[in-house]
C-alpha cells in the first residue's frame, strides 16, 4: 500500500485528491499547516507528498526547499496557482518532481500520481540488460534497486535527482545541453526551465561528489551542459546490501 501525505489548507481540494488516492488503494494523511506537513513528512515514511504552495504556517516552497535539505528523497507533487508563473519555476528548483495548475483535473491528477508512482518502481520493469550495476571507483549505482551507494554509505536521492545520474552515468562522455536533460527527464512541457536542471545538478554533486567544487563525476561540458566522466573505467560489482 502507497502511504500519501496532502499538505493543503483548502479542505474542498484536500477531501477530493484523498478520495480518489483512496480509491487508488493508498493510504492517506492530510496536514492543513506547512509546519505540520513538514513535522509528518519527516517523522514518518511517504510514497508521495502532495503539496499546495499556499499554505499557514510555512509555505510550500519553503517546506519543499527543508525537506530537500533534510535529504527527504520522497517524490513531491507540488500544486500552484495557474497565474503564478513563477511558482512554477521555484517549485521544481527548489526539488518538486511535478506540479500541477489549479484549477486541475482528477483525471490528471491521478494520471500524474500513476507517473509517479510507476517512474518510483521501474527497478520491477527493468529489461534484464539494464537492471545491472555501475561502480565507478566509490560510487555504486544499482539500477535494479535505484539504490546510490557512495564510499560504502547508501545516499537518498530524489526521483529526478536518480533519473539524471542514470541518464549521465549510462552514456559516459556524452554532453546533454540543460535543454535536452529538461525534456527527456522532466518533459516537454517544461520547456523554458532549464534553470530547474541547474539546481537539481548541484544537489546531485552535493550527494555524491566528494569535493563539490571540484567534481569527480558529473563535469561541466562548458557552452553545452553536462557530462559524465568516461575517463574513470567502470567496475563491476554484486554487493550493495547497505
Amino acid at each position: 500500500m502507497k502511504r500519501v501525505l496532502v499538505i493543503e489548507d483548502d479542505e474542498d481540494i484536500a477531501e477530493l485528491t484523498s478520495i480518489h488516492l483512496q480509491d487508488l488503494g493508498c493510504q492517506v494523511n492530510h496536514a492543513r499547516a506547512g509546519d505540520v506537513g513538514y513535522q509528518l513528512a519527516t517523522q514518518y515514511s511517504f510514497d508521495l507528498i502532495v503539496l499546495d504552495i499556499m499554505l499557514p504556517g510555512m509555505d510550500g516552497l519553503e517546506v519543499c526547499r527543508k525537506l530537500r535539505a533534510a535529504e527527504i528523497a520522497c517524490p513531491i507533487l507540488m500544486l500552484t496557482a495557474k497565474s503564478e508563473e513563477i511558482d512554477k519555476v521555484l517549485g521544481l528548483e527548489t526539488g518538486a518532481d511535478d506540479y500541477l495548475t489549479k484549477p486541475f483535473s482528477i483525471r490528471e491528477f491521478l494520471a500524474r500520481v500513476k507517473a509517479i508512482f510507476r517512474r518510483s518502481g521501474l527497478n520491477a520493469i527493468l529489461p534484464d540488460s539494464q537492471a545491472n550495476m555501475i561502480k565507478i571507483e566509490d560510487l555504486i549505482i544499482d539500477q535494479q534497486k535505484r539504490k546510490i551507494i557512495v564510499a560504502g554509505n547508501r545516499v537518498d536521492l530524489t526521483p529526478k535527482e536518480y533519473d539524471l545520474l542514470q541518464l549521465l552515468a549510462t552514456h559516459p562522455g556524452k554532453s546533454y545541453s540543460r535543454e535536452d536533460l529538461l525534456n527527456l527527464i522532466w518533459g516537454y512541457e517544461f520547456s523554458g526551465y532549464e534553470h530547474t536542471v541547474n539546481s537539481h545538478i548541484n544537489r546531485l554533486r552535493s550527494k555524491i561528489e566528494p569535493d563539490f567544487s571540484k567534481p569527480k563525476y558529473i563535469l561541466t561540458t562548458w557552452g553545452v551542459g553536462y557530462r559524465f566522466n568516461d575517463e574513470i573505467p567502470p567496475e563491476k560489482t554484486v554487493d550493495t546490501d547497505v
